[in-house]
């Protein structure tokens, strides 16, 4: 705990045996047919050690940037921990609310974090200006756990200082159709952008993610990390989900979630009492309660996991974070929803 806020705990503590999951931000259905082929099929290298030229290559491709701005990592969390053991920022800077590893690995290596809260009245929307003047280490996610705010890349340029390293959580980027406001490939002093597969695809036990940033950032992060880090099953995949097959899934999926976030956040609206703030863009919403966490706790008896707010800095114990499913699985819940707050 630190200042009241358990920032270990993840959305996955909230699902069980027989309950609907909305509480882990995966995309139903995953991972499809042909990536678990692909996974399925590097099994027999398993005697050798894992060499990533393939996979690094796949990557930079993707994302048009050299391999060598191209950091693989066993999940996104990892790229957290290489960053904080990484850099020695002076006065590193947390926006909140958002997710919670990246300070949680900064706090384990010693740091002392700031942070910058955004408000729910100004619909979770970042002023530049709000962000210390000195921060030599800026964490923002985009879109944003748990909020769904997607910032305009643009607001996320005035962050970038000449002696500032930005990180941008991008793990979320790819559920955006057209991914208007990414900043991953962009020249910007200091830019470190973080992704994830575990999302859209469905890897969170494979753990694979990655890190691109400028060649002499990558080198700081690579001197941290420990050899063979990304299993070569883990390779397969980042090989798989980067090709033109996988890529034109990504935006079919992107533009299904759109589709059902606006099916889930219609149908939330005519419940009472119930409130959201900001325009959510990613594949989750964000809803303001009164007695959330009774609430969640009532849901759980019939039958759905939804995700507590209360364990992010910055919001309290009458928020909950609902997952983004499919339409006929979300007017299921919405009418248990809707009947346990009336």
């Amino acid at each position: 705990m630190v200042d009241g806020f358990d920032l270990e705990h993840h959305g996955d503590l909230e699902v069980g045996d027989g309950l609907i999951d909305l509480a882990v931000n995966v995309r139903a259905g995953t991972p499809p047919a042909w990536l678990l082929d692909a996974i399925t099929a590097s099994l027999t290298d398993l005697a050798a050690y894992p060499r990533q030229d393939a996979a690094l290559a796949a990557v930079a491709r993707r994302h048009g940037v050299a391999p060598e701005r191209v950091l693989l990592t066993a999940g996104a969390a990892e790229a957290f921990v290489l960053i904080a053991r990484a850099f020695r920022p002076r006065h590193p800077v947390v926006v909140h609310p958002q997710f919670t590893e990246p300070e949680a690995a900064l706090r384990s290596a010693g740091h002392l974090v700031d942070r910058v809260l955004l408000r729910p009245d100004n619909g979770f929307v970042l002023d530049p200006a709000a962000v210390p003047s000195d921060a030599d280490l800026v964490v923002i996610g985009n879109p944003t756990n748990p909020t769904s705010v997607l910032h305009p890349a643009d607001v996320l340029r005035e962050l970038a200082r000449p002696d500032r390293i930005l990180v941008v959580d991008e793990a979320f980027m790819d559920a955006v159709p057209g991914e208007p406001e990414s900043l991953v490939g962009g020249s910007i002093p200091g830019l470190v952008v973080v992704r994830s597969l575990t999302k859209t695809w469905g890897l969170a036990g494979l753990r694979v993610g990655y890190v691109v940033a400028g060649a002499g950032l990558i080198e700081q992060l690579a001197a941290v990390q420990p050899h063979w880090p990304v299993s070569t099953p883990a390779l397969a995949a980042a090989i798989a989900c980067s090709n033109e097959r996988a890529l034109a899934e990504s935006a079919q999926a992107a533009l299904d979630i759109d589709r059902q976030r606006a099916h889930l956040i219609d149908r939330l609206g005519t419940t009472g009492g119930l409130s959201m703030y900001g325009v959510p863009r990613a594949p989750f919403v964000l809803v303001h309660v009164a007695e959330a966490l009774r609430l969640r706790e009532s849901l759980r008896t019939q039958g759905f996991a939804v995700r507590r707010g209360d364990t992010f800095p910055g919001l309290g114990a009458e928020w909950l974070r609902i997952a983004v499913r499919p339409e006929d699985v979300t007017d299921g819940f919405v009418k248990v929803l809707a009947d346990l707050v009336r």
